[in-house]
């Protein structure tokens, strides 16, 4: 019996993926640099254009000691940020003293139809040395058919000098095509950091 198995040689004739398969290129629509802001607002780019688009937050430090990062999101000029979420939200931690591991589900985290601002990070610390950041997907955000899914990964240094890696996904309960999106720290100004917005094709 022959095997015909996919070599270097063979992947390296491939010229064009067919028109049916994403090549999942990255567009930088925008950047935004936080400095003692009170919020980051993404009011433009988001539309059908693409069906996939991607946040991603660097060393985002707060103003204030042990917050958590988070955001919302809102449908046509909207300025509200209140839509309806359910999602879910777990964590592995370990501190640097090697002395406190663990790996949890966060009900502090979740949502269960809550309008509140999601987490995207547990208690983020506010040393000169310490940061978030992380990206955050959101898909078909202009379909007025389903919910709005997204999921996404971060890292924190904790307040308690802790490595934090959080894993979030859920949807947004609408139908609405969504427009903007809003980040923030639950409390106290984003002292520093810049997030980018890009188009998946």
């Amino acid at each position: 019996m022959s095997l015909n198995f996919a070599n270097n040689n063979s992947l390296s004739t491939i010229s064009s993926l067919p028109a049916s398969i994403s090549s999942g290129a990255m567009t930088l629509l925008s950047t935004q640099t936080a400095s003692s802001s009170s919020t980051i607002s993404f009011t433009s780019g988001i539309d059908n254009t693409y069906n996939e688009y991607v946040f991603k937050f660097y060393d985002v430090h707060p103003a204030t000691d042990d917050q958590a990062f988070a955001f919302q999101v809102d449908t046509g000029t909207n300025t509200s940020y209140n839509q309806t979420i359910t999602s879910t939200f777990f964590n592995a931690q370990h501190d640097e003293s090697d002395s406190n591991t663990y790996l949890m589900y966060r009900t502090s985290g979740d949502q269960a139809q809550g309008s509140s601002f999601q987490r995207l990070t547990e208690g983020s610390g506010n040393d000169s040395d310490q940061s978030c950041t992380g990206t955050l997907h959101l898909f078909n955000p202009s379909d007025t058919t389903f919910v709005k899914h997204f999921i996404a990964q971060t890292h924190n240094a904790h307040s308690g000098n802790y490595a934090m890696n959080n894993f979030i996904a859920g949807y947004v309960n609408t139908t609405t095509a969504l427009t903007r999106v809003r980040f923030k720290f639950e409390s106290g100004n984003i002292d520093s950091g810049v997030i980018k917005l890009y188009g998946i094709s």
